[in-house]
């Protein structure tokens, strides 16, 4: 009876701290997204001199009704994953040439892996 009251406590314990840490996570990527945030918005509908980012994870590039993309987005054909979404942030102009975004890139890797993972979280 101990044995296994224990190990429902080390599980327990260990999904407390797991949860604790994708929290801290995506804190980090919120905080990261600050910079974004000049130009995109977190909020659904609501798009400022980019597009709103809201739901962009699984999103067809230059997709998003009443934003007017470059022709070069919008034909560019990538759906947004982690892995678009970190190159487009690391090099925007190498990875959608003649996008309007102006924006040289983030080289931090990992900030721009906080950046995905709190975009992530931005759906329905």
């Amino acid at each position: 009876m101990l044995h296994r009251l224990l190990s429902i406590t080390v599980v327990l314990l260990a999904a407390t701290t797991a949860a604790r840490a994708d929290d801290a996570a995506i804190a980090a990527g919120k905080a990261a997204f600050g910079a974004c945030k000049v130009c995109h918005s977190a909020e659904k509908g609501k798009a400022g001199i980019g597009p709103s980012l809201y739901g962009v994870v699984g999103r067809k590039a230059g997709s998003l009704p009443g934003f007017s993309y470059s022709k070069a987005m919008a034909g560019s054909g990538i759906t947004w994953d982690a892995a678009s979404l970190d190159a487009y942030i690391a090099a925007p102009q190498t990875k959608v040439p003649g996008n309007r975004m102006p924006y040289g890139g983030l080289k931090d890797a990992a900030k721009r892996q906080v950046i995905i993972d709190y975009l992530k979280t931005l759906h329905d």
